[in-house]
This record gives structure tokens, sequence and C-alpha cells, in this order.
């Protein structure tokens, strides 16, 4: 094996956003066989090290690729773009606006307790995500619109940090 190979040469795939995540998680659970350190544990040390790289390298390539935003991310890194950079944080003013009223109306369910009212923000959300993942993939594999993706991205991280925090109410409730 090669450490130099990206991510998507460590599992076979095309280098693009849209992945078939069937064919990443089979390509890692046959690496992970292939370079388990417990495979290795008859070895001489030399050999457990290396195995015990592989395997980190593997499981960080397949974390990656897995989830979107770090996908995203690492995909603009082979770009040369550092999508996460904190000197820019240029983003699309009628998504701060609607950013702002999900935070009112997670507020407002948590104030009011209300259930329902979650259940409904979290459908919008997921939907709202689902929608820029489509765009950002758009944007990477079709557009090759980098600068495009890179707020994608953002916007991504946002969602996910809003998902979370509908989480976080729902356990309030709950407790």
């Amino acid at each position: 094996m090669d450490f130099s190979q990206t991510h998507f040469e460590l599992f076979g795939l095309p280098q693009t956003y849209a992945i078939d995540r069937g064919q990443l998680d089979a390509a890692y659970r046959e690496l992970q066989n292939a370079v388990h350190p417990d495979r290795f544990a008859a070895q001489p040390d030399n050999e457990q090290r290396v195995a015990m790289q592989w395997a980190t390298q593997v499981n960080e390539a397949y974390q990656t690729l897995k989830h979107p935003v770090s996908r995203g991310v690492y995909l603009l890194r082979l770009q040369g773009i550092e999508a996460l950079d904190a000197s820019n944080t240029k983003m699309a003013p009628a998504f701060l606006m609607q950013q702002m009223e999900w935070r009112e109306a997670i507020e407002e369910a948590r104030a009011s307790k209300k259930a329902d009212a979650l259940d409904a923000l979290t459908d919008e959300l997921r939907a709202t995500h689902r929608h820029i993942e489509t765009q950002l993939g758009e944007l990477i594999d079709t557009a090759k619109d980098y600068e495009g993706a890179r707020e994608a991205v953002r916007q991504l991280r946002f969602m996910d940090k809003l998902i979370a925090e509908v989480g976080d109410v729902y356990e309030e409730l709950e407790g």
C-alpha cells in the first residue's frame, strides 16, 4: 500500500463528491481486514507499527469520506482550497436570515416544550441539508465551482450544528 494515495485511491473510488456508500463500506471492510493490527500480532515490531499506521489511515480516510461535510472539505483541500478557513466567513444573506429564523424556532420549541414543533423543524432542517448536499455535489463534480462549493460546505456545517442543537432540545424535553 502507498501512504501517498488519496482517500479515494485508497478505496478504489472516483474522486467525486457523489460516492457509492455501499462501495465505500465494502472497500473499508476489506482494507480493515487486510491491515488490522491483530493480524500482525505475531510479526516483528516494525511490521506491527506499519499495520497500525495503515489501520489508522484507513479509519481516518473512511471517516472523512463517509461524512458529507468532511468529504467536501477534503475534496476542496485536494484542489488547494481551505473550505473552513476562519478568515473567510462569507455567507449568502438569505441563508444567514434563514439560519436566524431556525434558531428562533428552536428557542420557541424549547420554551414551549412542544416536541411536534421540533419534529417539523427537524424535517425541514434535514430536507435543507439534503438539498445543500445535492448542490455541493453539483458544484464540485459538475460545475467545478470550488468557491461556490466552499460556501456550500460551510452551510452544511451550519446545518449539522442546527440539527445537533435540535437533538439537544429533544433530550432536554425528555429529561
